[in-house]
């Protein structure tokens, strides 16, 4: 008996270090809802790029308009704004009913590691703008989201890593397709991050 409860002791430390090293409250619907904002966005984003047409031929005559531009960029910050804003608070809500504190080592070294990628990422893309290459804004934020996510998962669960892969992947995929990045982008920040939050709701959530 003495030798059992000195296992269930040593399970009990190992679990509250890996609760302290690690941030364990993601919450799956959130990344559901991300994914919900970005293909409602994609939706608009559609219609003001390509107005009623049903193709995706590759489009360079929007790039000379910049009001154009910035209803794109303003829509893609109103979807990161719902969807930090929907994450910040599920995951403060699931937190919060496990007992657990959502703001401690693990959550504070997972947002360090996403910052650098996130921050690179960001500047590059306004890099981009200035400069006219908006072809290429899709498969770099991409790439770099993608980077951030797999630098976090260190810190959180490791089937997180896998969505960040994808991103990559699709990313440079994107590169090479030039033209088509709201299809791609469409697929990266909508259906990807849909099929990541059922994944983790039903494994982690119930």
């Amino acid at each position: 008996m003495e030798e059992k409860d000195a296992y269930a002791e040593l399970a009990s430390i190992r679990n509250l270090m890996e609760r302290s090293a690690k941030f364990i409250s993601l919450s799956g619907l959130s990344g559901i809802m991300a994914g919900i904002y970005a293909l409602l966005g994609a939706g608009m984003a559609y219609k003001i790029v390509y107005g009623r047409r049903l193709d995706f031929q590759f489009r360079d005559f929007y790039i000379n308009d910049p009001a154009v531009i910035w209803k794109l960029v303003w829509l893609a910050l109103a979807v990161l704004v719902l969807s930090l804003g929907t994450g910040i608070y599920l995951t403060i809500r699931k937190a919060t009913k496990k007992g657990e504190n959502y703001w401690n080592p693990g959550s504070k070294r997972m947002l360090r590691s996403m910052l650098f990628p996130l921050v690179s990422g960001g500047l590059l893309i306004l890099i981009l703008l200035s400069r006219g290459l908006y072809e290429i804004i899709s498969p770099v934020s991409l790439i770099f989201y993608g980077l951030a996510i797999v630098a976090a998962s260190h810190y959180t669960y490791t089937d997180v890593k896998w969505l960040g892969i994808f991103e990559v992947i699709l990313g440079l995929i994107a590169a090479w397709f030039p033209g088509y990045g709201l299809i791609f982008w469409t697929i990266g920040f909508g259906v990807l991050h849909i099929i990541y939050g059922t994944i983790m709701h039903f494994k982690y959530d119930r």
